[in-house]
C-alpha cells in the first residue's frame, strides 16, 4: 500500500467568523480574508500548507453553499468535485462525516487530516513532519490523533486536552485523558502550569473506516442517515448534497465522537500555532509572536512597548495599553487613555469594545444585523 498516496486532507471553511466583526462579515467571513496581512487569505494559506505534502486531488474543502463564488475565486485550481457545499451549518461533525464517507469510497485505506481554515502556522518543515507522523500512525492504528500545542498563556477561548500514558512503541503520541472546552481563567492557568494540558488545535488525524464506524456507534442521530450517506458517496458526485443534511443536529466532532471512542490520542507538536478566532486571540498572539512563543506576526502587524497592536493601519497611542486597532486602508487612529479595547473598522462600521468581552461583541454583532448595518 502506498501510504503517501492514501493521505487526504479536509479543510473546514464554513464558519461565519462573527468574533472578528466588523472586518469579518457574513458575506465575506474571516477564512476568505487576509486578517494577519500575509498576502494570502487564511483559506489560501491553509491550502498552501497541505499542498506541500498531500496530492492536490486528495484535498477537499467544506464550506457553505453561499461561499462557492469566493471559494472558486481563491482556489481556482480546486475541482468542483472536491468542494463539499453545505446548505446549512451543522457543526464540525456533519461536514467531517460527509467528507469521510466520500473519501472512503475513493480509498477505503485512506488516512485523513481535518483542519480548520483559520489558523496561522510557523515552521512549515516541522508542521509537515508532525502531520505526516500522525497520518502514518493512523494507517497502522485504530484511533484519532489530536495535534496539540503547549499553552503559552491561560487562554480561555481555546479547548484543552489532558495527556495520559504514552502509546506503546511511540515516543510522541499519548493517550487522551480528558477534553475541556473553553475553561475559565483560573482553570486555564492551572492547566497551563500543570504541564499536562495542550491546546486543542482542531487538527485531527484518523483512518476513514475507523471514523465511519465510530460515527455510527456513538452518534444515535446519525445511525439511520450515515449508512445512506455512505451509499450515496458510492453512487453520486460530491456535488449532490445529501437530502437529509438539513435535518442533522448541530454537533462537534470532539463531543460527539472523540470523547467516546476509547482510542483518542494527542501528539504534542513542534510547529508554531495561532488561532485567528477572535480579536483577543489575534492581539495576544501578535504580542506572543514578538516574544517568540507563537508565529511571528506579519510585517503589517505592529506591537509597541505597551502591548498595543495595530493591524493594517497607523495609530498613535498616548497613555494607552493593550489595545488592538484594525482600520480600513487610509485610516489613522489617535488613542489616549484607553486600556484593553478593540477598535475595529470596516465598510463604514466602527466597533469599540473591551477586547475580552465576547458577550458584548456578540450583542453588537446581533444589533448590527437587526439594524441592517451589515450588507
Amino acid at each position: 500500500m502506498n501510504k503517501l498516496a492514501n493521505n487526504y486532507c479536509v479543510i473546514l471553511a464554513g464558519g461565519v467568523g462573527s468574533r472578528l466583526w466588523p472586518v469579518s462579515r457574513s458575506h465575506q467571513p474571516k477564512q476568505f480574508l487576509d486578517i494577519p496581512g500575509s498576502g494570502r487569505t487564511l483559506l489560501q494559506q491553509t491550502y498552501d500548507r497541505f499542498i506541500r505534502f498531500i496530492k492536490p486531488e486528495n484535498i477537499f474543502v467544506s464550506t457553505q453553499e453561499s461561499y462557492l463564488q469566493m471559494l472558486e475565486a481563491q482556489l481556482p485550481q480546486l475541482p468542483r468535485q472536491q468542494m463539499l457545499l453545505e446548505p446549512v451549518r451543522r457543526g464540525t461533525l456533519a461536514p467531517v462525516a460527509w467528507a469521510t464517507s466520500a473519501i472512503a469510497h475513493l480509498c477505503p485505506d485512506a488516512a485523513i487530516v481535518v483542519t480548520p481554515a483559520d489558523q496561522e502556522i510557523s515552521n512549515l518543515e516541522a508542521f509537515e513532519k508532525d502531520i505526516l507522523h500522525g497520518l502514518e500512525f493512523a494507517h497502522s492504528h485504530q484511533g484519532v490523533v489530536n495535534m496539540g500545542v503547549r499553552p503559552t498563556r491561560p487562554e480561555t477561548g481555546y479547548g484543552y486536552v489532558q495527556v495520559g500514558e504514552p502509546v506503546e512503541g511511540e515516543e510522541r503520541i499519548m493517550k487522551t485523558k480528558t477534553f475541556t472546552e473553553k475553561p475559565d481563567e483560573s482553570f486555564a492557568r492551572l492547566f497551563m502550569e500543570s504541564g499536562e494540558f495542550y491546546w486543542n488545535t482542531g487538527l485531527f488525524v484518523f483512518g476513514a473506516t475507523y471514523m465511519m464506524e465510530n460515527i455510527i456507534k456513538h452518534v444515535p442521530e446519525y445511525r439511520d442517515e450515515f449508512p445512506e450517506l455512505a451509499d450515496l458517496s458510492a453512487t453520486a458526485s460530491t456535488e449532490v448534497v445529501p437530502q437529509y443534511y438539513e435535518a442533522l443536529p448541530m454537533l462537534s466532532l470532539e463531543h460527539a465522537v472523540l470523547e467516546h471512542t476509547g482510542h483518542s490520542y494527542i501528539m504534542p507538536c513542534r510547529f508554531g500555532w495561532a488561532d485567528v478566532g477572535s480579536w483577543l486571540s489575534v492581539g495576544e498572539d501578535a504580542v506572543a509572536g514578538v516574544s517568540g512563543n507563537t508565529p511571528q506576526p506579519p510585517t503589517d502587524v505592529k506591537v509597541d512597548g505597551r502591548e498595543n497592536v495595530t493591524i493594517h493601519c497607523e495609530a498613535l497611542f498616548d497613555n494607552a495599553t493593550g489595545n488592538i486597532v484594525r482600520l480600513s486602508s487610509g485610516r489613522q487612529a489617535m488613542i489616549s487613555g484607553l486600556d484593553g479595547f478593540v477598535i475595529a473598522e470596516e465598510g463604514g462600521v466602527l466597533m469599540i469594545c473591551p477586547k475580552g468581552d465576547d458577550a458584548a461583541m456578540r450583542r453588537l454583532h446581533t444589533l448590527s444585523n437587526l439594524d441592517k448595518i451589515e450588507v
